[in-house]
């Protein structure tokens, strides 16, 4: 598997590619958001030891696949409940998989004009 700091920048570069998207720095940890609203969590860029680098993603449809990871857990803070699912960054599965699941979560948190644009530029 590639570096975790590749995965992590492919990730983001990744997400920020997305109709509207943009990156957010709430907490002193990345996020990417799209319409004031967050579709992925990366963490801080250089976790302090306390956390092992993951992804946060919502995943309405991939929630049983990815629970399913090695590591991945419901999100924190009751976001759990609402289909968000922590995966780590080490021992994932490939990074396509990865960004198929960024995409699940943006289309889950966007506004469906937004969403919709994906199908029309073959995005997806």
């Amino acid at each position: 598997m590639e570096n975790r700091r590749e995965v992590r920048q492919t990730l983001l570069d990744f997400a920020l590619s997305l109709p509207e998207a943009y990156e957010d720095h709430p907490w002193g940890e990345t996020v990417v958001k799209v319409n004031k609203k967050i579709f992925v969590f990366l963490g801080a860029e250089e976790p302090d030891g306390s956390r092992s680098p993951a992804v946060g993603v919502k995943l309405p449809e991939s929630n049983g696949h990815a629970l399913a990871v090695t590591g991945a857990k419901p999100s924190g803070y009751g976001l759990g409940r609402a289909g968000w699912v922590t995966i780590p960054l080490a021992g994932t599965p490939e990074t396509e998989v990865l960004l198929d699941w960024i995409e699940e979560s943006y289309r889950a948190v966007a506004p469906r004009r937004l969403a919709a644009r994906l199908d029309i530029t073959g995005q997806a």
